[in-house]
């Protein structure tokens, strides 16, 4: 009798750190999960395959209520894929495993908007006419935001007030949301959401198209849905009868 002996190989372990969303719930969750709706309206795909893990620490709840905001979640489509800061007796199997030692991302702090501002009349200016209403005149300024430096993966520039220019690259895992237009000056591999405010008028420029997913006024689309002859190019986007439109700069 012959013996086959069968090699056997071991099975491949690998470490790899992930981006991931932390969301930090307040009660009651009533109100959160309405300011959570009010930021996926106006920011449509925010919560598009993207990892998030749920930061409970310091919260009084039961497992009950844990289990509800969890179903709650799922129902918006937000993916939970693990729970910080619970006590053991919180979890269960039904429910998401427990995660410890994240480590923070950075952000970017935007500026606040601008107000209107009064424009006084220059000294050499002619003489408007008479106007019907008395008050002053008010010119409203569309506000804007300019980042000098790149974007990195895990940063996140959110500017709802107005336009967001990138003097550089936007990384993969790293994300801009506008509600004005974007414009990025190098290589687009994130995420860009413009006109998150209901701009429907608001466009994307890139200088190189690599991105993750572009949305404009809750309109949107996954790399895997970009033409591939758009890759790789400077592209705008726009949006034409709710659908994004898209074509090449050069």
């Amino acid at each position: 009798m012959t013996k086959v002996l069968t090699e056997t190989r071991p099975i491949r372990l690998k470490g790899r750190s992930f981006l991931a969303l932390v969301l930090t719930p307040e009660l009651p969750f009533d109100g959160w999960l309405a300011r959570l709706d009010d930021l996926a309206a106006r920011s449509a795909g925010f919560f598009l395959r993207r990892p998030v893990v749920l930061d409970v620490e310091g919260l009084e709840v039961d497992r009950t209520q844990l289990k509800e905001l969890i179903d709650q979640l799922e129902a918006r489509s937000v993916r939970i894929m693990g729970i910080e800061g619970a006590r053991s007796s919180l979890l269960g199997v039904d429910m998401p495993p427990a995660m410890a030692g994240g480590r923070p991302a950075p952000d970017f702090e935007t500026p606040a908007a601008e107000e209107a501002v009064e424009t006084p009349p220059r000294d050499d200016a002619k003489p408007a006419a008479p106007a019907r209403d008395p008050q002053p005149q008010m010119v409203r300024v569309m506000p804007s935001v300019i980042i000098n430096q790149p974007v990195r993966s895990g940063q996140a520039v959110t500017f709802p007030e107005g336009d967001v220019t990138i003097i550089g690259s936007v990384a993969s895992g790293a994300e801009i949301v506008a509600g004005g237009s974007i414009h990025v000056y190098g290589t687009l591999r994130g995420r860009a959401m413009a006109g998150t405010m209901g701009n429907a008028s608001a466009r994307i420029f890139c200088r190189k198209l690599e991105a993750e997913l572009v949305a404009i006024d809750g309109y949107y689309k996954t790399a895997e849905d970009m033409e591939s002859r758009l890759r790789g190019r400077a592209v705008q986007l726009w949006l034409e009868d709710d659908a994004i439109m898209a074509e090449t700069l050069i």
